[in-house]
């Protein structure tokens, strides 16, 4: 089967026919420019989750309430989903985004970075943390993406697994998201990185993730796009409430 095929079928059925694969990560790269292209989105089935919304400041993302006076909780749901620093862009679905920017601003690593932290302790789901990078620093590896999660015999511990595929063609990109499908308890993330379609603009891609994710618990959707040459990133954002 071509790279092609195996892209859409994992775009259909991992994300268009499912009702729920929670949060999602794609690293990518453009089909039309030379630009690597990061797509992180969020979902909700409670009032509390679903009371989010993306804020993009300069080349940083960050979740933010739609109405403060219905957070039950923030710990969880209330984040800076990306950052960056020269020739390094993270980004993931919690506050361990800024372990890892930290971490590597003093002179650490990545996986470093992630040793000091855990699956969510939001019991029964133990929801994954899913973390991503492009680094364009001279002979460094462009993308990595990581999941620690509930280990299965004992989901007190946490299994961590780093991937660091090849940069992917022109148009296409690697993805992880938190759950496997809807449930209760949720079922965690098994597989490793899907390939997944990034064609198009980078406004066409957002949209068809977009369009593809499941409407009653779609929340938000960014992408960033980073030039090969590097520098600042440039945020493209749609919120279900509070655009």
């Amino acid at each position: 089967m071509e790279a092609r095929d195996i892209a859409r079928r994992s775009f259909e059925d991992h994300i268009r026919n499912n009702r729920y694969p929670g949060r999602g990560l794609v690293i990518g790269r453009s089909s039309v420019e030379d630009a690597w292209l990061i797509l992180y989105w969020i979902m909700g089935r409670s009032e509390n989750s679903r009371n989010r919304r993306f804020v993009a400041e300069g080349t940083t993302l960050r979740t933010a309430p739609h109405d403060a006076s219905k957070v039950k909780d923030p710990s969880l749901i209330i984040y800076e989903a990306m950052l960056e620093l020269p020739g390094v862009y993270i980004a993931s679905n919690g506050d361990q985004t800024r372990t890892i920017h930290d971490a590597i601003r003093a002179g650490g690593g990545f996986d470093e970075a992630l040793m000091t932290r855990e699956r969510e302790p939001d019991a029964p789901n133990y929801t994954p943390r899913i973390s991503g990078m492009v680094d364009l620093r001279p002979g460094r590896h462009p993308a990595t993406l990581s999941i620690l999660k509930a280990n299965a015999m004992d989901p007190m511990k946490t299994d961590r697994h780093t991937y660091r595929p090849a940069a992917p063609a022109p148009g296409f990109g690697y993805c992880i998201t938190t759950y496997e499908g809807d449930g209760n308890p949720l079922p965690p993330y098994v597989d490793d990185p899907r390939l997944m379609p990034c064609a198009g603009t980078a406004q066409e891609v957002l949209d068809a993730y977009w369009g593809a994710l499941d409407a009653e618990n779609r929340i938000s959707l960014a992408l960033k796009r980073v030039a090969d040459a590097g520098g600042p990133g440039k945020i493209l954002v749609r919120n279900r409430y509070g655009d």
